[in-house]
């Protein structure tokens, strides 16, 4: 594999720790390191909380995280979700790791990255991760190569039905129980309790309130007829339907983090445990959000404010509010500094380890001023404590004017000025400069699934949406069309190949061949399997771009003796005897030896 990707094992000690890191150490020294446990929520705006003023829902457990430690007023993550992901995972910037989009790969996490996982795993503790991993798929890529030791969710970016899903366990398809937040939920549950005499770092990357708007009738009957008096700053723009929903889901989250909560409390584990909350982006619809300018996708201060809410008991004080704006890039750091982790990365962090901000007026009073950038979609905007320059060279006094109404860039030159020259410094060094270049890498372990969302269509083929995560490949009317994987193969030899595909009945006996290089496998599919789309009759709202589930049939294909080296995986349709061939989600590779 190419440099800037290749897999690592090593793990490299930092110089030194997180500067005043000794007494920490010293008290660390006798007792066991602090379990941690994060909840990310996914789509869900600063706004969305009942601590921050919305009288529309009631977030009672996520809120007793604030008042019983650390509310953060001004923390910032990215517009969108695989790039705030990455921030948290490695305290860097997320272009500096290869993260520039949210599908078709371009969300992995470079290999030569080091992950807050690496880092406490390294450090003894037993890591694990549950919901949506959204870095990369296909081993070394995989949560379980990033340095989880247990992984239980989907690593897409979003998933296209919430009850009783499709999941990924450690790197093995298979079917979840229930609503998808619960079940994400009882799998941290069972790992704490296997994991209560060592210190564990478990991390709930949850994928609500992002669509479909799907929920139990038990969250969304509080809704459904409910006057909602909070509204977005232009109520034109919004979707109540699509605001009640997301309300729903935001309860039935709280009640999670209650049920980790209360687990930690009964094994005697709340006051050696670290809860940290936050959110990956601003809302993903027009509601309430204390009047701030954009939402996700946006680098205007509604689209990257997110909550951060820090609880650890004895070394964080309840009810501790800190204005000192911080983001996703200094969790890791800081959650390396309270636990007294070594920093393994060999690369220099973006992030600051927030610890002195909990310690009290002195130490804030003198923390310095900083810059935290954000970026998406060749937009580029950058914070301070005071100003927010926006990617047109407009500038906000965020503190006299948050919901960015006037630009003031005339008034104050030398600070537009100022801004503008970090934001062309910033970009120049960490903004990608060419393609991205990188296959998909097959046989790094016995299973590389390789789902549509990674595949090009060629000729007539068509994706069932056109968003590329949970999508399928349809409408194959040719023989001429392909779908191919750019892939990379590290570990040669033979192959099963197995296709989840859909056929009609008037489509059987098409011919389906797989190949790579000089390899080749076929088989025609004689079993009709045409099962419906579902979803639709659950949605709370219509999904728009997003593809609705089915159920696919695997079929192995044969032997494909795949050399090492780097092509394209190619499916064709040798004959087609009716309209179409198949409708195709995955192809697997399973190493024979």
């Amino acid at each position: 594999m190419s440099t800037n990707t290749a897999p690592t094992r090593r793990h490299f000690l930092a110089a030194a720790l997180t500067a005043g890191a000794a007494p920490l150490l010293a008290a660390q020294s006798a007792r066991r390191k602090p379990n941690v446990v994060i909840f990310l929520a996914d789509d869900s705006g600063w706004g969305d909380y009942s601590i921050h003023g919305n009288r529309n829902l009631a977030t009672p457990r996520i809120d007793s995280l604030a008042r019983d430690g650390a509310l953060f007023d001004r923390f910032f993550v990215c517009p969108v979700c695989a790039p705030t992901r990455a921030e948290f995972l490695t305290g860097r910037y997320h272009p500096r790791g290869g993260v520039r989009g949210v599908s078709t790969g371009q969300e992995r996490l470079n290999l030569d990255e080091t992950t807050i996982a690496q880092t406490f795993k390294a450090a003894g503790y037993a890591t694990a991760a549950f919901g949506k991993w959204h870095n990369g798929s296909q081993t070394p890529y995989h949560p379980n190569a990033r340095g989880f030791d247990e992984y239980y969710g989907f690593t897409s970016g979003h998933w296209a039905e919430y009850f009783d899903t499709e999941m990924d366990h450690n790197g093995q398809l298979t079917r979840g129980k229930g609503y998808i937040i619960d079940d994400l939920t009882n799998h941290a549950l069972d790992f704490i309790d296997k994991n209560k005499s060592r210190p564990f770092f478990c991390y709930l990357p949850y994928n609500t309130p992002h669509s479909p708007m799907q929920v139990p009738d038990t969250y969304f009957d509080r809704f459904a007829g409910k006057d909602v008096d909070q509204r977005a700053t232009d109520p034109a723009q919004e979707d109540m339907k699509m605001t009640r929903a997301a309300l729903a889901m935001m309860e039935n989250i709280d009640w999670n983090v209650g049920r980790v909560l209360d687990k930690l409390k009964a094994a005697g584990l709340d006051g050696d445990t670290i809860v940290l909350y936050f959110s990956d982006n601003g809302p993903n619809s027009w509601r309430w959000n204390g009047g701030m300018k954009g939402r996700k996708g946006s680098t205007d201060e509604g689209g990257v404010r997110s909550p951060l809410f820090v609880r650890f008991p004895g070394r964080v004080k309840p009810g501790t509010r800190i204005p000192q704006i911080a983001g996703a890039i200094d969790l890791l750091p800081t959650l390396a500094d309270l636990c007294a982790v070594p920093l393994t990365s060999r690369k220099p962090l973006d992030g600051k380890s927030l610890r002195p901000l909990f310690e009290g007026s002195a130490a804030a009073a003198s923390w310095p001023d900083r810059m935290i950038f954000s970026t998406w979609n060749k937009r580029t905007s950058v914070r301070t404590q005071q100003y927010r320059l926006d990617n047109t060279g407009a500038l906000y006094d965020m503190l006299a004017d948050p919901a960015q109404t006037a630009d003031i860039a005339a008034a104050k030159p030398d600070v537009a000025a100022r801004l503008k020259q970090a934001v062309a410094a910033w970009s120049a060094e960490v903004l990608p400069k060419g393609p991205d270049d990188r296959p998909y890498p097959v046989g790094y372990s016995k299973l590389t699934y390789l789902p549509a969302r990674d595949a090009v269509g060629h000729g007539p083929i068509k994706r069932s949406n056109s968003a590329p995560n949970s999508s399928y490949f349809t409408a194959w009317s040719s023989t001429d069309a392909t779908i191919t994987w750019d892939i990379e193969v590290g570990t040669p030899g033979d192959y099963d190949a197995t296709l989840h595909y859909t056929c009609a009945a008037a489509d059987v006996n098409c011919v389906i061949e797989a190949s790579f290089l000089n390899a080749r496998a076929s088989r025609a599919i004689t079993e009709a399997h045409d099962p419906p789309a579902r979803g639709a009759e659950i949605d709370r709202v219509f999904r728009g771009p997003e593809s609705y589930a089915k159920d696919w049939k695997p079929l192995s294909l044969g032997t494909l003796t795949l050399a090492k080296g780097r092509g394209p995986l190619t499916l064709r349709a040798l004959k087609i005897p009716g309209q179409h061939a198949i409708e195709v989600r995955y192809i697997l590779l399973t190493r024979k030896s």
